[in-house]
């Protein structure tokens, strides 16, 4: 749909997504939930849980379930800490909201989609991660508001732009 030639002047004004999804962080100490992702969109690469937002359901409760899903825990209270979009050369058009909480009811457990482990904030693995994680992921920690802007050829970040 979009050829990396278009991305290259591409605009997010007036821009549509076609898929709507979470990603859900939870924080204990000076420690992060992270998952390595085994199936779909980025797998191999290390992330928070989350995924589509189902029809009908809130993006709340679609982190709740992704969790649940993805990892066997239930994130208590989560914030909604920050929004991404996301457009691919593909025509992948995504839009992200982005939540955190401060603890997890259950106990972890490894699923066909991912295996949860704890990173201590010091050593967050970028390099394991989306390019976009590193411009957007400290402002979550540091608990700030952010947008991020994002066009991507696959995995490679074309372009960015992050606002506060």
């Amino acid at each position: 749909m979009n050829s990396v030639e278009e991305l290259s002047n591409f605009s997010f004004e007036g821009w549509v997504p076609n898929q709507k999804t979470v990603l859900c962080f939870v924080f204990e100490r000076d420690e992060v939930l992270l998952i390595e992702k085994k199936r779909g969109l980025g797998a191999g690469k290390v992330n928070g849980p989350g995924g589509k937002i189902d029809p009908g359901e809130t993006s709340m409760q679609a982190t709740i379930r992704e969790c649940q899903e993805e990892i066997g825990i239930t994130p208590v209270n989560p914030k909604s800490c920050g929004e991404l979009f996301f457009q691919f050369a593909d025509g992948l058009a995504q839009h992200c909201e982005v939540f955190r909480s401060e603890k997890a009811e259950g106990e972890l457990i490894e699923t066909d989609e991912a295996k949860a482990f704890w990173q201590p904030l010091a050593e967050v693995p970028y390099d394991r991660m989306w390019q976009d994680d590193e411009f957007w992921f400290p402002h979550m920690v540091e608990g700030k508001y952010f947008k991020g802007y994002f066009t991507f050829d696959e995995d490679r970040m074309l372009s960015k732009e992050i606002v506060l």
